[in-house]
Order: C-alpha cells, then structure tokens, then sequence
C-alpha cells in the first residue's frame, strides 16, 4: 500500500510539473519537439504513417511526451499543437493551435512513460470537434487505432473506422494507440503565450489568422509531407513520342 501510494504521489506531482503555465519558450520548443517527432516517425522504413491516410487528413496533431502512468487505474497527461487544411485553400495549413490531452484509462498496468502521440483527424466531423474548445475522443468524436506502414493498401476499412486516428511512438516503437476516453481542451495559457493574446481554437485552424514566422517550423513540416505524398500519387507526366523508323 506504501508503494503504492508514493507511486500515486510521484505522478501527480509529475502531471503537476507538466501543467505549469507556458511561456514563449516553452511553446516554441514544443513545436520544434512536435516537427522533429514527425520528422523522425515519416522517415522510419515502413512503420510511419501510411501516406495515403496522411494525404486524406484533415487536420495533424501531435504531443510531444504525452505522460501515462498509474497502478491498475491510469492517468494521462500532455501538451500538444495542431495544424488544420483551410478551408479555401486545402494545401495550405493554417496557423499552429495548442490544446492539452488530460484522460484516463483501466486496466493492468503499472508505472510510467513518456510517449509521443500523433492523432489525424479524417473528416469533417472530427474537424468540428477538433474546432471546438473541448471534446472527448469516443464520445464527440470516434477514434481508433490507425494502421502503420508505408501505404494503407489492403487496410479498406480505415476510411470508416474513426473520425480520428491515433498513434503512438514509445521506446522507439511506433504502432496505433487506442486513446478513447481522453478529453481535448484548448491550451489557452500557451496560445496566449505565442500570440501575445487569447485567439479562439476556431479562428486559428480555419485559417484566419497568419502563422508567426517561429511558429513555421510545424507547419511547414506538415506541409512537406502532404505535399510530397501528393506529388508521388500523381502519374509521371508523358514523356515525347517515340520515333519510329
């Protein structure tokens, strides 16, 4: 019981830790940790994101460091920042927006860890929740384990499993997280902390406000991976005609 107390303890002093108010710096490490995590997972053989799923996203959202941990009951706790298509331009990416994940979990485990987690949001429903100031993944919006390799080729149900997918790095290994029941919030200490002001979650990852110059550094990762799988989906343009003699 002594142990398991300290155990309890010692989480909740690291949540604690963990939910101290943001500062510039502090936002701006967590989108360059958010872009490196992308990086490093897109360039993993075969065990990223299929690029078909990646194309289909509506919106990227990534927690560097999510924290989990307990002893039969588990808790779960991180920062992350998100990127959305906009609507009038659906290769562009709008203006980073932050939020927070706070949830809970049952089941046999013990411990903690520090994961990273990457959550894609396929459709428009999920893109409505994503807009709004709370919502809870499985309740207001479905989620799902999403599917890794380098293509979704044969995986004919991804489309239709889930408004989000999400997926965790730990240790190295990348695979579908089954994060259901955890609530997305807006991060309005951050977000005031980058912007020098309170912008709402909605006017942000529509596209109507401009990206800070130091705040490209996840934008512009996403946006290369979009882009990218998008020129390698399409055919190789014709090239001249063959003489004949």
């Amino acid at each position: 019981m002594k142990k398991f107390c300290v155990l309890v303890l010692s989480l909740l002093l690291s949540v604690s830790a963990f939910a101290k108010k943001s500062s510039k710096e502090d936002t701006l490490d967590r989108l360059q940790s958010a872009a490196t995590t992308l990086d490093e997972i897109m360039a993993a053989p075969d065990k990223g994101v299929p690029e078909e799923i990646l194309r289909s996203a509506k919106c990227v959202a990534v927690v560097p460091s999510l924290l989990k941990g307990g002893f039969v009951v588990g808790a779960s706790y991180g920062r992350g920042v998100a990127t959305c298509r906009t609507p009038d331009a659906p290769n562009k990416w709008s203006a980073p927006a932050f939020f927070r994940v706070e949830g809970g979990s049952f089941g046999l485990q013990i411990g903690a860890q520090a994961v990273d987690l990457v959550m894609l949001v396929m459709n428009d429903r999920g893109m409505r929740a994503l807009l709004s100031s709370k919502f809870k993944l499985g309740a207001d919006a479905s989620a799902a384990a999403g599917p890794v390799g380098r293509h979704a080729e044969g995986m004919t149900d991804w489309k239709m499993r889930a408004q989000v997918l999400t997926y965790s790095r730990a240790r190295g290994v990348f695979a579908g997280l089954t994060l259901n029941g955890a609530a997305i919030y807006a991060d309005d200490d951050s977000t005031r902390s980058f912007y020098g002001r309170r912008v709402p979650t909605r006017t942000i990852l529509m596209g109507r406000i401009e990206t800070p110059a130091d705040g490209t550094v996840f934008t512009t990762t996403v946006l290369k991976y979009a882009t990218q799988v998008e020129a390698e989906s399409k055919p190789a343009p014709a090239g001249p005609a063959a003489k004949t003699n």
